[in-house]
């Protein structure tokens, strides 16, 4: 079972998007990864996506897979 401090809402990850907040973090599948590392991610943006979302609906057409998330360090969850 998560521990509390593990669960985000979406508006709280809308947070992290490298403006309101430092951290940028995108969301796959319920889980919260923080890809603020990633030279791909500066300013929140990765080509037409935006940090601080949800991007399930939007990655089913991406030239790669789900296995992209494997470098980045999970955050938490979305409930």
């Amino acid at each position: 079972m998560l521990a509390k401090d593990d669960l985000y809402s979406k508006a709280q990850l809308a947070l992290r998007n490298g403006n309101d907040k430092e951290e940028i973090w995108v969301a796959y599948k319920g889980v919260i990864y923080d890809v603020g590392d990633s030279k791909l991610w500066r300013n929140g943006q990765h080509y037409e996506h935006w940090a601080g979302q949800d991007l399930t609906d939007e990655l089913k057409d991406a030239p790669h897979t789900n296995k992209v998330f494997a470098k980045f360090n999970i955050i938490g969850h979305l409930y």
